[in-house]
């Protein structure tokens, strides 16, 4: 006869059933495909607690920038309304500088630097007619919060000085006082 254990199609089929279910238990009785699973769902676990995060984080985001808008709208709300110079001179606009932030540059002045200037400027003194206004009684106090020998504010003229950038005479208080760019 013949040699052959599978001659017919009804063997065939259930060899192929054989090493299906083989296979199938295989994989069902294979430690690392359990090791694979584990990773897989701790991984799943991980990705869902950070979705979680970014979802608490981008509504603190939005809560942090709603306050922000309320702050900027009652900071406007409460911001004086600007006040005219009561005799606004022409030049004194070019006396701004863009870069100071629409102050006027005090290191003009003989005697101020920019570190003094800086100072000038934390203390509210940031135009020309702020140093030519300055009350004589407000001299030594000032002279000495800046580190200056007693009397520099006469002694320089930094009122005149101011008038006369405040007005936009440069020529005449370079002639006067010395050139400062």
């Amino acid at each position: 006869m013949n040699d052959l254990p599978y001659t017919t199609p009804l063997q065939f089929l259930g060899l192929a059933l054989a090493l299906v279910a083989g296979w199938l238990l295989g994989l069902a009785s294979n430690r690392s495909g359990r090791k694979w699973r584990d990773r897989f769902e701790a991984e799943e676990a991980a990705h869902q607690a950070l979705r979680e995060e970014l979802t608490v984080a981008n509504s603190r985001i939005r809560d942090l920038e709603a306050a922000n808008s309320r702050l900027e709208r009652s900071l406007a709300d409460r911001r004086p309304a600007p006040v005219a110079d009561p005799a606004p001179d022409k030049r004194d606009s070019a006396m701004r500088s863009w870069f100071y932030g629409g102050t006027d540059v005090l290191a003009r002045i003989r005697g101020i630097d920019e570190h003094r200037e800086r100072q000038l400027n934390q203390l509210g003194i940031q135009h020309f007619r702020d140093i030519e206004n300055l009350p004589g009684e407000d001299e030594l106090p000032l002279e000495d919060r800046l580190g200056l020998p007693r009397g520099t504010i006469v002694d320089e003229h930094w009122r005149e000085q101011a008038a006369l950038l405040r007005a936009g005479r440069t020529d005449e208080h370079a002639r006067r006082f010395g050139q400062r760019v």
